[in-house]
């Protein structure tokens, strides 16, 4: 019994702790010429860990309130995104 009560409360609160939002989400649809697109989300998730100022300002997009915790979901959505991200950075890159 104690099994199945922890088995539901870890993904209630990994939901909960990653509603702040996905960085992911967040870099790809606030993305103009010349911004961070390629792993963008994992790359927002690190600045923020890290503290690097310079680096969030790169981003159009401000850092979920919990960029640990939500570094592997953005892991995994930026490599699911990598196909439609790399042709247009690749893009941005040649048309300079």
């Amino acid at each position: 019994m104690k099994i199945a009560r922890c088995v539901s409360i870890v993904p209630a609160v990994v939901l909960l702790l990653s509603s702040s939002g996905c960085a992911t989400y967040r870099t790809i649809s606030k993305a103009e010429q010349g911004s961070p697109k390629v792993f963008s989300g994992t790359r927002l998730d690190v600045s923020a860990i890290l503290g690097d100022e310079s680096a969030l300002r790169k981003f159009k997009a401000d850092p979920p309130r919990y960029p640990l915790v939500d570094l592997p979901f953005s892991i995994g959505f930026d490599m699911a995104i990598l196909g439609l991200t790399l042709p247009v950075a690749t893009g941005e890159l040649l048309s300079k």
